[in-house]
């Protein structure tokens, strides 16, 4: 197969592990995991979430990655490369769609961390954590609008700069000074007074605190942290050179992933339970515990705007790595599917981003009247890119590996070189039987849960 246009590529291993690491480390890790954590056991959920990682998240990286390199396509050019099944192809252009829908509201709450790092710069930390300082704030249309345009133009740049000078240049710097910056605060957060109740609730299983949906919960999140059915790993594999070893960057990705997780959750769990006097239940989902929680926890220290700043950078670094990971996705899909150069692309998605990305930023402003099935614009895309088309993606690409690609194409690719598939069994294994059935408990799950059956 020759291609008119030349591809191209990470710089070699490390390039991959960090762009797909920077891909996966995101606001879903430093908001979402350690809110579940705290809402479902703590230890216990942490135990159930690394033994997933290490199965079903494992096969599901290995299988996208597999499949991009193998045809060296974005997620449509690959499915149609194994398959004629007009439904199948079907899903190829899912897994493409995903990031073109989730980018633009990221991106606004990616500009919701630039005005929070802003702020703590400027002015003091006292201020930024009043109680009415962020609803203030994403109810003010034109103030909402302007940083979401701040962060979205810092993603669209990169992109620009292409897969070796952008996406792994970024990676490159961002993803140690994230590292640092988590152990930094995570120590600062252990040693408060109280703080080693959180500690010991986080890492200490307690098996009377397990139940059926901490394990939907941890295959969701896994889901979410790991980048996996959102095309990214598709577009990233097929960038990735035929002597770099599949399984080995697998498991260094799921390491990082897993890692920035935990750190994440003993920056945020300890800190909440000394300011609260031990009170789980203070862990309030997503948004409000990164911006309304944390400031008023930081406030509350020694050395707040300090800590502050070094928080929301951290946080912005993170934010920034998956949305470039997520927009590369898109401009690949329209650079192979279409034909276009990379500038055409950026700027075709610098328009959805906006349009879309207003819609969800103007969502509790002037906007906040307008409701889709009951929610605002923001949550809306997000539950039809997690909690629907995430999961039907992942669907289809067990179907493609298992049906059309052959699981003996997987094996050649990753053993391609002289490399070892150690985890043969689990990919096998998995990738037949588990994985799909996970996946349709989960899409079912979640819908249930949106439509009120059951309390997730």
């Amino acid at each position: 197969m020759s291609h008119n246009h030349h591809r191209s590529a990470f710089s070699g291993k490390l390039g991959f592990v960090l762009s797909a690491a920077g891909a996966s480390v995101g606001l879903g890790n430093i908001w979402r995991f350690p809110y579940l954590c705290a809402k479902y056991g703590g230890g216990v959920f942490l135990l159930v979430y690394i033994v997933l990682a290490l199965t079903f998240g494992y096969t599901m990286i290995i299988a996208e990655t597999a499949v991009g390199r193998a045809t060296k396509k974005s997620p449509v050019g690959a499915y149609n490369f194994y398959t004629e099944n007009k439904l199948m192809r079907v899903g190829g252009w899912i897994n493409a769609i995903i990031p073109i829908l989730i980018v633009p509201y990221y991106s606004v709450i990616g500009g919701w961390v630039c005005k929070y790092l802003f702020e703590y710069i400027r002015s003091d930390a006292n201020k930024i954590a009043e109680d009415d300082f962020f609803g203030n704030f994403i109810s003010n249309g034109r103030s909402a609008e302007i940083w979401f345009v701040v962060f979205a133009a810092m993603v669209l740049f990169v992109i620009i700069m292409g897969v070796k000078n952008g996406i792994e240049l970024v990676s490159r710097i961002m993803m140690p000074i994230l590292v640092v910056l988590a152990v930094i605060i995570c120590i600062y957060s252990v040693t408060r007074p109280n703080a080693i109740e959180g500690v010991k609730y986080f890492l200490i299983p307690n098996m009377d605190n397990f139940s059926w949906m901490a394990v939907v919960s941890a295959m969701g999140q896994m889901f979410y942290s790991l980048s996996i059915a959102m095309g990214i790993l598709i577009t990233f594999g097929s960038y990735v050179k035929k002597e770099v070893s599949i399984e080995n960057s697998t498991f260094q990705v799921e390491i990082f992933d897993t890692a920035i997780a935990i750190l994440a959750s003993l920056m945020i769990i300890p800190a909440v339970f000394a300011f609260s006097g031990g009170n789980p239940e203070t862990l309030k989902a997503g948004p409000s515990l990164m911006f309304i929680t944390m400031p008023k926890i930081f406030a509350s220290m020694g050395m707040g705007k300090f800590i502050g700043i070094l928080f929301f950078l951290l946080v912005l670094f993170a934010a920034l790595t998956s949305a470039i990971a997520l927009l590369e996705s898109c401009v690949s899909t329209f650079s192979d599917e279409f034909k276009w150069s990379r500038k055409k692309g950026v700027a075709v998605m610098a328009v959805i981003m906006l349009v879309l990305g207003s819609l969800s930023s103007l969502g509790n402003g002037p906007l906040s009247n307008v409701k889709i099935v009951g929610m605002q614009f923001l949550d809306f895309f997000d539950f039809l890119t997690n909690s629907v088309m995430m999961p039907i993606a992942a669907f289809a690409t067990c179907i493609l590996i298992t049906r059309y690609m052959g699981i003996a194409k997987v094996e050649e690719e990753v053993t391609y070189g002289g490399h070892q598939f150690k985890r043969k069994f689990v990919f096998n294994f998995m990738i037949r039987f588990l994985c799909p059935v996970f996946v349709v408990i989960i899409l079912i799950s979640s819908i249930a849960n949106v439509l009120g059956f059951i309390e997730m």
